[in-house]
């Protein structure tokens, strides 16, 4: 288990987290969430050792990290950090990237290792590109291969597909958060994008005022938002009554006490999110159509 208690963090005089405490067991997947400046980055830097925290401990299986203070080299051999800068061998191709902490003594097995890590993060046809040479979501591919390849126990991803066009990016989270499940590896993911939450995290938290805001299983996280600014990670919503509803949680209906008067309407595929005003705020449903500007609709609350 990784275990976070009491950390508190600041640079200089000025505090990042406060008395950050969670638990994380073997192979499961924590996403930490928050607005830029919260703190996320600062968490993952602390878990790897990259800096000491000013209270607190953190520890993996009882072996507590240790931080520049007091280990020499930064890091830890059962860990692996994916930071948002990619570290990576310009001059070198993909695959001597990928392939660069496997051992040269099993040539075959490590010829072998690397094409499975290009399959996964879908660069077979880059291999022997050198990385000085690619965009940068594709660098961002090998650094995530790079950081699989001899299998950590931890993973700790900073915003692992920040820089991966959508035509990559559904099919590569597949890829990998199915590695990470299927090795029972176990991953810290900062991120700001819920599609890498929902369907993969066994746990998240949201950072808000060097604190942690809310903690748990994205499902009753998202069911049970709590917080304007938890909702708001998840999607459109409306705050009437002083309780927070997702936008598909306002139906229209032919006839209520509840009324509103459309003002917006934007295309989102398989539907269109309206806004509309009620009671001096507004509020946001989704519809099946467009909606003129100054439309009467009535609605219910799910």
């Amino acid at each position: 288990m990784l275990s976070i208690s009491k950390v508190s963090f600041g640079y200089k005089e000025k505090s990042v987290l406060n008395s950050i405490s969670v638990d994380v067991s073997k192979g499961d997947c924590l996403s930490v969430v928050g607005g830029s400046g919260s703190g996320k980055s600062t968490l993952l830097k602390l878990i790897f050792g990259k800096m000491d925290v000013s209270s607190g401990s953190i520890s993996w299986s009882g072996q507590k990290i240790l931080g520049p203070k007091n280990k020499l080299v930064v890091g830890h051999d059962f860990m692996k950090y994916v930071s948002q800068e990619f570290d990576l061998m310009p001059y070198t191709s993909v695959a001597e990237n990928i392939g660069t902490y496997l051992s040269n003594f099993f040539p075959e097995e490590k010829k072998t290792r690397t094409n499975e890590l290009l399959k996964i993060v879908e660069l077979e046809e880059f291999s022997g590109t050198k990385v000085k040479f690619l965009s940068g979501g594709q660098k961002q591919r090998v650094a995530l291969a790079r950081a699989i390849a001899n299998q950590p126990e931890i993973l700790l991803l900073d915003e692992p597909f920040s820089h991966i066009d959508n035509f990559k990016k559904h099919s590569l989270r597949k890829n990998l958060f199915s590695f990470l499940n299927s090795n029972k590896i176990t991953c810290i993911i900062a991120t700001h994008d819920k599609e890498d939450v929902l369907p993969y995290a066994d746990n998240m938290i949201v950072l808000e005022n060097k604190e942690v805001l809310v903690e748990g299983s994205p499902a009753v996280v998202y069911k049970n938002p709590k917080h304007p600014s938890v909702a708001a990670f998840f999607g459109d919503y409306s705050i009437i009554n002083n309780i927070i509803y997702y936008a598909h949680q306002v139906v229209v209906v032919r006839k209520s006490a509840l009324r509103a008067v459309t003002k917006k309407s934007f295309y989102k595929g398989d539907f269109y999110l309206i806004e509309a005003s009620f009671e001096g705020g507004l509020i946001y449903f989704n519809h099946a159509s467009s909606l003129p500007e100054n439309t009467p609709v009535y609605f219910k609350l799910k």
